[in-house]
């Protein structure tokens, strides 16, 4: 479908991807990942025909069509939601994908009611979903996502892996949600220091062999910059002898035509970030009885009851529009309602939300920000921390008003870790982390010894983090002990023993024996599919195997030869070596999943 050869490209001087190659085929559902500012979106844009590389070049297949979902988009149409999802059909289309055009919607989290309402009432998260539901419906033979997860729920993100499994389209997506990137992607593409590793495994198993690899090339580095210093103290120790000169000459052009290694070695994901200690809150933070809360007719949750204690962690989830982001208002008490809800003694909550960037002074550089609450030992180590968010370097003497809406997102969860409290209530806390961030915030948020309320999607985030999930759906709100995997497993049955109670009695066990017999047989029809699957990708690295290990055995003669004992050969050599090594893990994880 498409070639990329070569490729490389430049801002102001400055290299993004160099010397880059690729293909993208058929059906492949392929993870980009890579630290923020690795090349990601440029890459999708490239492809996408938004950007013209500096050199190479992308060789398309004839007729290709693409839809291209980016972070940011700018709207201007004025039609109502069912009037623009249409203008990707046409004529004869129109009336034949109606009921797909439904199924879209509502699989992305709309109601029906919602199809007549103007777009412009709709906020930017649903208006994204509304461009992506147009991307879906088109079909195209490649679908370029930048973070399609960011603005959905649980259960459209659901809904949203089930239609990428589904779909004919070759997929290629950057996202931070790693249980979405599992489910949805079967080989992963990293960009790092303007290259791509290229990996035929999902994300999950793609982090083990990357560990691998990076300990390979710190080995390899680590032994180039030996013999460099070797080297330069032969030349600076001979320099001046005339009957060195010959030798002195023949190591300096070899550190001259050396192809210097590079590794990354900026790794802030084992960066331990500990919230300030906060003073001790009563028993019970949070008791709500009976609450109701209505918008004019409209009702959005009605009695609600829980109780939340101290030092629990808990997870409110359910599909947008359903109250969560509402009844965190009325903890806040920025929302009047009907009902009782008490706030313990002595709580202190730290709360985020989007609008908290709006918050942040402007006229402050990034470092000022956190200096200015910082405390105690963590202000020797707030370089640390910004690293950690994405703001090393340069980036941390940037003013606030110059930030983007998720940098000044990330700042302003950077500076709620740092102040005392010991209610921690955060909404959609994730949409702008990268996984190192997470990571970092997660560790935190699990060594926190106050109370967590979390408003969130990212499953794998949560998962081992809250010990409690409230569920809101139809105006209700409930609650499941145990964790986020415990909660999505209890619901799912859940809803099948709903869909049989609603059937009539006559068909309940025609039904019920035609549904497990499809599943049967579907599930038996995707097992062969990924042990055919599997077989292949264990053939192929058996040979890709046998292949270096013929080139190494070459190399091994080669360098027997005293006039071969270059470095470049030595380097060549030991480059196969890992390539071997690398093949071999990649191999054992394949043949023992």
């Amino acid at each position: 479908m498409i070639s990329v050869e070569h490729l490389s490209i430049e801002f102001s001087s400055r290299p993004v991807l160099d010397d880059i190659s690729f293909l993208i085929h058929k059906k492949d559902r392929i993870a980009l990942v890579g630290k923020n500012g690795a090349g990601k979106t440029t890459l999708l844009r490239l492809l996408a025909g938004e950007y013209e590389p500096t050199s190479g070049h992308i060789s398309r297949e004839s007729g290709l069509t693409i839809g291209y979902l980016p972070q940011v988009m700018l709207f201007t149409d004025s039609s109502t939601l069912r009037e623009e999802v249409m203008t990707v059909f046409s004529g004869e289309d129109e009336a034949r994908f109606v009921a797909e055009m439904d199924r879209t919607l509502i699989g992305l989290g709309f109601e029906r009611r919602d199809f007549e309402r103007a777009c412009s009432e709709f906020s930017g998260g649903w208006r994204m979903r509304i461009e992506l539901a147009k991307i879906l419906l088109r079909h195209p033979d490649l679908l370029l996502l930048d973070e399609p997860t960011n603005h959905l729920d649980i259960e459209s993100i659901q809904w949203l892996e089930e239609f990428l499994a589904q779909s004919p389209s070759a997929v290629l997506l950057v996202s931070h949600d790693r249980a979405f990137l599992d489910h949805a992607t079967n080989r992963t593409i990293e960009i790092t220091l303007g290259r791509i590793y290229d990996y035929n495994v999902p994300y999950t198993q793609f982090v083990t062999l990357r560990q691998e690899r990076h300990e390979q090339q710190m080995r390899a580095y680590l032994n180039q910059q030996k013999m460099i210093e070797e080297t330069e103290a032969f030349i600076e120790r001979f320099r001046y002898k005339p009957t060195k000169a010959v030798q002195v000459q023949s190591r300096i052009k070899q550190l001259n035509k050396l192809e210097r290694l590079e590794v990354d070695v900026e790794d802030t994901s084992r960066l331990h970030l500990r919230f300030p200690p906060a003073p001790r809150s009563g028993d019970f933070p949070v008791i709500i009885e009976d609450l109701r809360k209505d918008y004019g007719t409209h009702t959005v949750i009605r009695d609600v009851t829980l109780t939340i204690r101290r030092g629990e962690k808990v997870a409110f989830v359910g599909r947008n529009g359903e109250g969560k982001t509402t009844l965190v208002r009325c903890i806040m008490g920025q929302l009047d309602y009907m009902g009782t809800l008490k706030i313990g003694h002595n709580v202190r909550i730290g709360y985020f939300a989007q609008n908290q960037a709006s918050l942040l002074d402007e006229n402050m550089t990034v470092f000022q920000t956190i200096d200015y609450v910082a405390t105690g030992d963590i202000r020797t180590r707030i370089r640390d921390i910004l690293g950690a968010f994405m703001f090393g370097g340069e980036a941390s003497e940037k003013k606030v008003k110059v930030l983007s809406g998720g940098e000044r997102s990330r700042l302003a969860m950077i500076r709620l870790l740092l102040e005392p409290c010991n209610l921690l209530i955060l909404d959609e806390p994730t949409n702008h982390l990268d996984m190192q961030s997470k990571e970092v915030l997660k560790e935190a948020l699990k060594d926190f010894n106050g109370t967590l309320i979390c408003v969130s999607h990212d499953r794998d985030f949560m998962d081992g983090l809250v010990e409690k999930v409230y569920e809101f759906g139809g105006g209700k709100v409930k609650e499941h002990i145990g964790g986020i995997y415990d909660f999505l497993r209890a619901k799912k049955m859940s809803s099948l023993q709903d869909l049989e109670r609603r059937q009539p009695e006559k068909d309940k066990t025609a039904t019920a024996r035609d549904t497990a017999s499809k599943l049967s047989y579907e599930q038996q029809k995707a097992e062969a599919a990924a042990r055919r699957k599997k077989e292949k990708q264990i053939a192929e690295t058996e040979a890709e195997i046998a292949r270096l290990e013929d080139e190494q055995k070459k190399m091994e003669t080669l360098l027997q030869d005293p006039q071969e004992q270059t470095q470049a050969n030595f380097q060549h050599y030991e480059h196969i070596k890992h390539l071997i090594q690398q093949k071999l893990y990649e191999w054992e994880i394949l043949s023992d999943s």
